[in-house]
């Protein structure tokens, strides 16, 4: 269980369209987009109230798309789906979920239509794949 299992648990309630898996993906996925934008090590404590702890809709995006790659391989866009996620918008949206029960910050330039349509996130998953082979074991 998370820090933040109450909170997800009531906005699965609120809103049906999305898994708490959802939701959990979100704060991975932007922790994983810090971390490949030098903003974060992965040891550093949770801290969201930094300014340096910010990212754009595109940057988290494509930190999603990264990590569900990385965790579910060719099942990612399977495994996303499951829980919700078939849009770039239905990150935008699980995102001001988070944002409107408090369990995110944004800043004041942050909107729900920075998500809208950024690419097609069916194709990134599945055609952004790209198996990697270790050379020595070939």
């Amino acid at each position: 269980m998370t820090m933040h299992h109450a909170g997800l648990a009531a906005l699965v309630r609120r809103d049906p369209r999305y898994a708490y898996e959802a939701y959990e993906f979100v704060f991975d996925a932007l922790d994983h987009a810090l971390t490949q934008l030098g903003r974060k090590s992965p040891a550093q404590d949770e801290d969201l109230d930094g300014g340096e702890q910010h990212v754009t809709a595109v940057e988290l995006l494509e930190g999603a798309c990264d990590l569900a790659q990385r965790d579910f391989g060719l099942m990612a866009r399977v495994v996303l789906r499951m829980w919700g996620i078939r849009r770039t918008d239905d990150v935008g949206q699980l995102v001001f979920n988070l944002i409107d029960a408090n369990l995110m910050n944004k800043n004041e330039d942050d909107r729900r239509d920075d998500f809208n349509g950024v690419f097609d996130l069916a194709q990134a998953l599945s055609e952004g794949y790209a198996i990697q082979f270790d050379e020595a074991n070939l």
